[in-house]
C-alpha cells in the first residue's frame, strides 16, 4: 500500500482532480469528449447493492440517518460501506470519528478507512478539516466520478451513498452513472422540508431510480422527564406525502438530543446505544426493512 499526497492548492487536472497515480491503475479508460453523450449506468466494483440516502433539503439529519443505517447493516452481519458524496461539506469523517489520508492499493485505487466495522470514503479524508474545496463544477463532477469508481471496497454486500442536498449536478451524475438499487428520501414533518423532499422524489422517478420509501426524521420530541411526546415540527407530514405519491413510509426517527450528541462525538447511536434501546431500534428497524426491499 502506498501513501498519497493531496492538496486542493496545487495545480490539478480536470480529468484527475484527486491526483491519483495512473500507472497500473484499473480506472476505466477516458472517453474522448466528442464521443460523450448520456453516460451508461455502471455498477460499482465489488459492491452487490447500492442505495442512495437523499433529502433534497439541508439540515434534516440525512447524514446521521445514512451513517446509522450503514452501521445497522454492518451490525446485521452484512459487509457494509458508506460513501460521502458531498464534495463541499462532507459529514462522514465527523460522524464516524475518522481522519487521515487513505492509502493506495497496488492498483492505485483508494482504500477506504474503517471504524465500527464499517468502511468509509469521503472527500473529507483528502482535505484538511478547515480547508475548503474551491472548485468549479467540472472538477467537482470528475472528483465524484473518481470516488465512485476508483475506490477498492474489497467486496461489499451494501454501499450507502450519503447524497448532498439538492437535485443538481451531483445527483444527476450519480443517478445517471450508477446502477442504484433504490433511494431513500429523508424529511422532517414540516411543510418547508417536505416541499423539497417531494422534488427529490420526482427527480429519482425521472431518472428511473426505484424509490424505497420516505423516512420521517425528528418526528416527535419525547420529554426526558415526563415522557410526553410533542410533534415540534408537525405531525405525520411525511406519511401524508407518502400516501399522496404512492410511496412506502419507512418509519419515524425521534428528535432526541442523545442522537445529536452521539453524532457530534463520532459514535453514532447504533454503536453508542445498548442493544434493545428505543433509539437504536428505530434505525435498525428501518435498515431491516430496506434490506428486505433490495434483497439483501
Amino acid at each position: 500500500m502506498n501513501k498519497r499526497l493531496f492538496s486542493t492548492l496545487r495545480p490539478l487536472l480536470h480529468e484527475n482532480p484527486l491526483g491519483l497515480p495512473r500507472s497500473g491503475t484499473r480506472a476505466p479508460p477516458e472517453i474522448p469528449r466528442r464521443q460523450r453523450g448520456l453516460p451508461e449506468k455502471r455498477t460499482i466494483r465489488d459492491v452487490r447493492k447500492v442505495i442512495a440516502v437523499s433529502s433534497a433539503k439541508g439540515g434534516v439529519g440525512k447524514s446521521t440517518i445514512a451513517a446509522n443505517l450503514a452501521l445497522s447493516f454492518a451490525r446485521q452481519g452484512h459487509r457494509a460501506g458508506i460513501l460521502d458524496t458531498d464534495i463541499f461539506g462532507p459529514s462522514i469523517p465527523t460522524l464516524l470519528n475518522l481522519s487521515g489520508e487513505p492509502r493506495l492499493s497496488s492498483d492505485n485505487l483508494l482504500l477506504p478507512l474503517t471504524n465500527y466495522g464499517l468502511k468509509a470514503m469521503s472527500m473529507g479524508f483528502l482535505v484538511g478539516e478547515e480547508s475548503p474545496v474551491v472548485w468549479r463544477g467540472l472538477m467537482v463532477m470528475k472528483a465524484l466520478q473518481q470516488l465512485l469508481h476508483e475506490v477498492d471496497w474489497g467486496g461489499l454486500d451494501v454501499l450507502v451513498l450519503d447524497m448532498p442536498p439538492g437535485t443538481g449536478d451531483t445527483q444527476l451524475t450519480i443517478t445517471q452513472q450508477i446502477k442504484l438499487d433504490g433511494a431513500i428520501v429523508v424529511s422532517t414533518p414540516q411543510d418547508i422540508a417536505l416541499k423539497d423532499a417531494v422534488k427529490g422524489v420526482a427527480m429519482f422517478r425521472k431518472v428511473d431510480v426505484p424509490i424505497l420509501g420516505m423516512l420521517q426524521n425528528m418526528s416527535h420530541f419525547a420529554c426526558p422527564s415526563c415522557g410526553t411526546q410533542t410533534p415540534i415540527f408537525g405531525s405525520k407530514g411525511v406519511e401524508r406525502e407518502c400516501a399522496k405519491h404512492s410511496i412506502d413510509f419507512l418509519g419515524d426517527i425521534p428528535l432526541d438530543a442523545r442522537i445529536c450528541d452521539d453524532a457530534d462525538r463520532g459514535k453514532p447511536t447504533v454503536v453508542a446505544e445498548p442493544e434493545g434501546s428505543e433509539r437504536r431500534k428505530a434505525f435498525e428497524d428501518v435498515a431491516r426493512r430496506v434490506g428486505g426491499l433490495i434483497g439483501l
